[in-house]
Formats: structure tokens, sequence, C-alpha cells
């Protein structure tokens, strides 16, 4: 049996450089602008019970991390609103656990959440592709320690996130021989 923090973790955790530069902001809208088609192609060719399969012990099902990463970059895009548009507001966080049990998570057909993804993303890189320089450094702040998250961080976060979750399935998928 794998290592669980391998398992809950297979790419590691999020770590932000000090220093946020071009390349690196370009590098993450580029992984932001294809998700969307490399988690589609992972996913719709799964039947049902590959579907309902968690991607550990006691952790989300597939269908469930599919609908999770649309709530979660759903959550994302409008942090970068707010924090384009407010003086460093402070965000709302949400229980992500709770929202993966809902109903519509656990049930739900997962092209639902990809058709949403693709349009959620297209829409956000096309904002983020026109922003200025000092928009980078605008952020909101997050309740959970009460820090500042800005722009540019948010971001390689959700670079990251969607990496991270794509990872999950994919090496389910190896493990399993889909």
């Amino acid at each position: 049996m794998e290592d669980l923090e391998k398992l809950r973790y297979p790419i590691g955790h999020f770590h932000c450089p000090k220093v946020i530069t071009k390349e690196y902001r370009e590098s993450w809208i580029r992984e932001l602008e294809h998700l969307p088609e490399k988690l589609s192609g992972l996913v719709l060719k799964l039947d049902e019970e590959q579907l309902e399969t968690p991607y550990r012990q006691d952790g989300w099902t597939v269908r469930q991390l599919v609908h999770h990463i649309a709530d979660s970059h759903h959550h994302s895009y409008t942090r970068f609103k707010w924090a384009l548009t407010e003086e460093e507001p402070l965000i709302k966080a949400y229980e992500e656990k709770k929202w993966s049990n809902l109903f519509d998570s656990r049930t739900a057909p997962i092209e639902i959440s990809l058709d949403y993804l693709l349009a959620l993303h297209t829409k956000l890189v096309y904002l983020l592709k026109g922003l200025s320089e000092s928009d980078f450094n605008k952020g909101y702040m997050h309740p959970d320690g009460d820090t500042k998250v800005t722009v540019a961080e948010n971001i390689g976060k959700y670079a990251w996130h969607g990496n991270h979750h794509f990872a999950h399935i994919e090496n389910l998928a190896i493990r399993k021989g889909w």
C-alpha cells in the first residue's frame, strides 16, 4: 500500500515561490487553460463503477473529485474578481468536504462539471491574460490564518489544485490498470 501522504498529495503541497515571475504566471495560466481538456480526456472514458471508486481509502470518488474541482475553481474565479475590484476583501471560506457530500457531487453526471469547468476556465484565462502588472499584486484576505493571497499567488494555487486532483485520478487509473 502506498504511503497515505503520497496518496493525499501526489504532486506534493503547493509551495509559492518568493518571487512570482512573469514566467511562473504564464506557465500557471497555461496549466489552467489546458486543465478542462486534460481532465475530460482522463475521465470521460471511465464507466459508472470507475467513477464511484475512491482515489484512496476514505477519499472522494472520481465523480466527487470532478465536481469538487468545478466547485473550487468557481470559488477561485469569484475570489479573483473580488481581489481585482475591492480593497483586500475578506473572502468567505466554504466547507468543501460538506459540498462534496451533497447530492449533486455524489450523483450528477460528470459532464455537467466538465462543461462548466471548460466555460469557467475559458473565462478565467481570458481575464488573467488581460491583467496589468499591478493587478497581480492585488489580493484578498483569507479567513484561515487571516492571510493575504495575491492574484499572482492565487493563479499558482489553482494551477496546483487542478494538477493535484488530476493526479489523484490519474494515479488511481494507473493503480487499477484502467
